[in-house]
């Protein structure tokens, strides 16, 4: 992570969104795969899982949006394609495939996807955690800053009213 300007930071680590895909598009991948793999379980009409999927895809991108993770509006939509675009081979392949079939590719892909998404989870955390304490390091290094101004400004008024007082003693003394 690093410093762009003063209220903002940018994370550098593999987990940072990006403008258009990033390294949360694979896991976007890996939910399409897993709900495309999963859904025929269900036997809803075709339609209608289309329909599903698409609004829990957007759904989720807009809870995502009402917790505030910054993402691009492009990030965004490219996280619902992906989404939709893995989903929809996987679920016409897998459609008519035996159940154990389907869960022993299930299973498998569904446990990467959750271990990829906790990683992810796992290193936003830190990430909001380390721009914390960067924030606290920065505030105080703006009170300490703003503290040695205050000083330097009260010493130079010290000595300007010591300047001036050693004058007016010194001007009665030169009349004279």
């Amino acid at each position: 992570m690093h410093v762009v300007n003063e209220h903002r930071f940018e994370r550098t680590d593999i987990w940072k969104e990006g403008t258009w895909l990033d390294l949360w598009s694979v896991v976007h991948l890996l939910t399409g795969v897993s709900i495309g793999i999963g859904m025929p379980v269900f036997h809803f009409p075709t339609s209608y899982t289309f329909l599903m999927v698409l609004l829990s895809l957007v759904a989720y991108e807009l809870w995502e949006a009402m917790v505030k993770i910054e993402e691009t509006p492009q990030n965004r939509v490219m996280d619902v394609a992906v989404g939709m675009l893995s989903f929809v081979p996987l679920y016409a392949v897998t459609y008519s495939m035996p159940f154990l079939s389907r869960l022993s590719l299930f299973v498998p892909i569904l446990a990467f996807n959750i271990l990829l998404a906790f990683l992810g989870w796992h290193a936003s955390a830190k990430a909001d955690v380390f721009e914390k304490q960067l924030r606290i390091k920065l505030q105080k290094r703006r009170e300490r800053q703003i503290l040695k101004r205050q000083r330097r400004a009260a010493a130079k008024a010290i000595q300007y009213r010591r300047k001036a007082a050693e004058q007016l003693t010194k001007a009665p003394q030169e009349v004279s």
